[in-house]
This record gives structure tokens, sequence and C-alpha cells, in this order.
């Protein structure tokens, strides 16, 4: 009840608020169909009521705010749809469509009790949302600009965005160690919230981190684990899918389900279903690459090993005919030693006879002289007996010597003595053979030694090459 004081009327604030009441409860009789994004689920667990706080936003910035109220009975029902439809429960910044009532009380002031919320409004956001996101990037041009970029032959050294104690992040690194290749990568995780409200600005913060350092690293790769597609809404954000259409070297995808493909998976370089398909991504890229290098190496040790066996021919090839030259070489020195002994012994009878005639003549010319001499000078004979017999003796002296000379030379070209140092004389029918052309096949022939004689059947001759 009004009071007057000091002849006004006054209300109390009870009095307000019960009017405000009153009015709202006559006027907002009915149950009415609310969009809006949840900013806030506020959920106690201890009662089981949540208290979601209302917005709606126009060019980024609020232009309305409500508090609601969400009975426990109420969630857990809504909760339920939202697992079966959407695969997340409800949660933080979506948007929703919900019945709801206007109520008003004095204490807590005007606030929306929700009575009911259709998933099905969330999932239609989501799919907007996304169609606007890859229609501004087809308009700038750069939706496929990290598919564009040449793929590393080997990714080795990986740039991870995860939640370190995601398990699609330990499974990834599971097969990435345990391949059975043993091949060795490198990774290294840069942190980050993969959903809810602050999801984007938490990877795009990485990324950016990532293009400091960004000669450490061959490609980046963004690892999830499953979720339906409320969870996957911030991979649809415009300002994350620029910030990976633009990033410079490539970004990979393995955010953890099959359905439903995001913007961020549509953009990157290549998107794997599961950080475990991924991961075996990267393995086979390696295989891929290790695989004819393998098989180079096998062909390049076979054409060794063929070269060096050809080689090994070749070689052996080179000694027979080395052997063959050489033994030729041998036989020709022989024969040549051969022809030379002959010319020596021949030479030798030839100059003992010259000598032997010499010395007849010169005998024969003594006595014809003498005898001249006695017939013709007899009166002087006895004069002159003493001076020839002084002049014979000292001249057979000197010719003595000279014949003692003679006989040296002669006794070494002895053909016995000839014979002794090793040489032998070839006859054929008694006379000495001096060219092998003058023998053939079949002949018989006779070598004289210094001690015996030997008989031979000449089997094969070597004619002498003729000399230019």
């Amino acid at each position: 009840m009004a009071e007057t004081i000091r002849d006004k009327q006054v209300f109390s604030l009870l009095e307000v608020a019960q009017s405000i009441q009153k009015t709202i409860a006559e006027r907002y009789k009915s149950v009415f169909w609310v969009k809006a994004e949840m900013n806030k689920l506020n959920h106690y667990s201890h009662s089981g009521h949540c208290y979601p706080e209302l917005v709606e936003k126009r060019d980024g910035k609020v232009i309305a705010l409500m508090k609601s109220t969400l009975w426990k009975s109420d969630y857990f029902r809504i909760n339920a749809a939202f697992l079966s439809i959407l695969k997340e429960p409800l949660k933080d910044g979506i948007k929703i469509l919900f019945s709801a009532s206007i109520t008003f009380d004095p204490t807590h002031g005007l606030s929306l009790n929700i009575l009911d919320i259709d998933p099905s409004f969330s999932l239609g956001e989501l799919e907007r949302e996304k169609q606007e996101t890859l229609e501004r990037l087809a308009r700038e041009g750069i939706f496929n600009l990290n598919q564009r970029l040449p793929f590393p032959v080997l990714p080795q050294r990986v740039a991870i965005i995860s939640v370190e104690t995601s398990k699609g992040y330990a499974d990834y690194l599971k097969i990435m160690e345990d391949n059975p290749w043993r091949y060795k990568f490198f990774n290294y995780l840069f942190p980050s919230l993969l959903q809810g409200e602050k999801s984007v600005a938490s990877i795009i913060h990485q990324l950016r981190r990532i293009r400091k350092v960004l000669h450490h690293f061959d490609v980046v790769a963004i690892i999830r684990g499953g979720g339906g597609d409320v969870g996957l809404s911030s991979f649809n954000n415009y300002e994350l899918a620029r910030e990976i259409a633009l990033f410079p070297i490539p970004v990979l995808t393995g955010i953890g389900h099959s359905t439903n493909e995001t913007v961020t998976e549509m953009v990157a370089h290549r998107n794997a279903i599961t950080p475990t398909e991924l991961a075996d991504f990267l393995i086979h890229a390696f295989r891929n690459f290790e695989t004819p290098v393998l098989r180079a190496e096998e062909l390049i040790v076979d054409r060794a090993q063929r070269l060096v066996r050809d080689e090994r021919l070749r070689l052996n090839g080179a000694i027979k005919y080395f052997l063959s030259v050489t033994h030729n070489r041998l036989q020709r020195s022989r024969h040549d030693v051969e022809n030379q002994s002959k010319s020596l012994v021949q030479q030798s009878r030839f100059l003992l006879k010259q000598q032997e005639q010499t010395f007849d003549f010169m005998l024969t010319t003594l006595k014809r002289n003498a005898t001249d001499v006695v017939r013709d000078n007899a009166n002087t004979i006895d004069t002159l007996a003493a001076a020839l017999q002084r002049q014979a003796t000292n001249h057979l002296q000197t010719r003595h010597i000279a014949l003692r000379q003679i006989e040296k030379h002669v006794s070494v070209l002895d053909p016995i003595n000839i014979l002794k140092r090793g040489f032998t004389i070839t006859l054929k029918d008694g006379k000495a053979v001096k060219d092998s052309t003058t023998l053939n096949p079949g002949d018989t022939v006779v070598t004289r030694l210094a001690e015996g004689e030997v008989t031979s059947t000449i089997t094969q001759t070597t004619f002498p090459q003729k000399k230019p």
C-alpha cells in the first residue's frame, strides 16, 4: 500500500517489483520461441540446475543480454537430445532456438525460464556459419592456397597443435614411434584449446608462434580426438580458416571425425579422418621415398657386380694375351740366339781357314825366296849366312810369337770349344743347316754337341721375320 510522505505518494521497492511482476505475468502468459547465443551455460553440478547467460550480437557487439534458468529435469532431457543428435552435450558458445516463459522475481529480477531447446537449429546454425566462411574464402581467392604448396619429400619435423592430454595426440605419437621401419620424426607440441569460445584464438596464437620458428619445421599438424559437430564449430571459423589457408608451409589435420568436413579441413593441405591416419600418412611418405631408393640401391649393386665381373674377364683375357705375346717373343729371341750361334761358328771357321791359307802362303813364299836367294846369291851366301841366320832366327821368333797368337785365336774359334760353351751345330745330310726354310716337318737332323750327337725329327719350323 502506498504511503503519503510530504504530499507525495511513495511506493516501496517491493511494491514496485510486485507490480512489475504482476504486469509481466498478466502480459506474458504464453510460452515464446526465442533464438539467442548461449554465452555461458552456468551449470551447477551440486544442484543440477543451469543459469544460462543469453546474448544477441551484431557485428561482434552485444546488443542484448538476459539471464535465464534451466531447471535440472529439463536440462537432463535437453542435454540427452543434444547428445543424440549433435553427438555433443549442451555447452557454451552455441546458438540455440529455445522455448521459454518470461518471469520476474522481486529478488532475482527479469529472466527467461527455458523449457525446451531445439538441437536441430543449433546444427543448422553451424552449417550456416560454415557456408559463410567458405563463400568468403572463395571470394578472397585464398581457399586452396595452402593446398598448392609443395609437399616436402620427407616431412620429418612436425609442429603439432593439440591438447597435451588428448587421446588423439597420444594415439598419433604411438603410431609414429612404433612404425615398423623405425623412421625417426621430430614432433614438437604447441599446446592449444581445440573447442570452446577460446579455441579459435588459442589455435591462431600457436600458428603465429610457429611462423616465428618456421625454419625448424616441415609441416604443421592439428590433432584432436573424436567429437560431434558442435565440438568442431571452431574449425568453421573464418579467421582460423584464413590463417591456415595463408600459412607458408603445409598444414595437416586429423581432428577425429568422419562426417561433415569442416572448413579448416577443406583449406588444409591434407585432411586425415583421425590422428592415427595422419600418422600413417606421414610414415608412408617416408616409405614411398625409401622404396625406389632401395630399388635403385639394388640396381646399382647389381650393375656394379656385373661391371666388376666383366672387367675381371677382360683382365684375364689381357693376362692370357700377355703370356702368349711373351712366349712368342721368347721363342723368337731363342731362334735369334741360335742363328747368331750358327753365324759365329761359320765366321770362326772362315777366319781359321783364312789364317791357315795366309800361313801356308807365307811359308811357301819364304821357302821360295830362300831358295832363290841361295841360288842367285851363291857368292854372298857365306858372308850373309850368319846375318841371314840371325835374321831368320829373329824372323822365325817373331813369326812364332805371331803364330802363337793366331793359335790362341784359332783355339778360341775352334768349333769344339764353341760347342763346349753350349752351342750346337745342326746337320742335315751331313751339311750344316743355316736357314730354317731348308727344313720341313719330317726331316731328320743331327745336332752335334760338345760331347756326342743327337738325332731329331722335325715337327715344326718357325721362319724368322724379314727385316724391312
